[in-house]
């Protein structure tokens, strides 16, 4: 099972520019926590402080090897701007040629 992949997700603030947003996605790369990672615009409805609040996120999904995911899900906690980030995982399933790409990257970390 170490050999699988994770997908972690989070939402950033959407008045994030872009060279913030990537620079902030740039150190998880550099790092080696992510492998991948993608980035789109979405609008969020939520409830904080008992108000519904739509609003546009960056929504920032990665990539990750299993045995790297608690350190990445630190990392994300440590740096998010929100006082209760949205930060997800599960795992996936990929073509092995994919899932070995990924997990290259985690051999770095040893």
């Amino acid at each position: 099972m170490g050999d699988g992949i994770m997908m972690v997700q989070t939402t950033l603030p959407g008045e994030m520019n872009e060279a913030e947003l990537g620079q902030w996605c740039q150190g998880l790369i550099d790092s080696n926590l992510a492998a991948c990672i993608d980035m789109k615009k979405v609008r969020s409805i939520f409830r904080w402080n008992q108000e519904v609040v739509s609003e546009f996120e960056w929504q920032v999904q990665m990539v990750t090897p299993i045995m790297t995911k608690d350190s990445l899900v630190s990392r994300i906690k440590s740096t998010h701007p929100y006082d209760v980030p949205e930060i997800t995982w599960w795992p996936a399933e990929a073509i092995q040629e994919y899932s070995e790409w990924v997990n290259k990257r985690e051999a770095r970390l040893k």
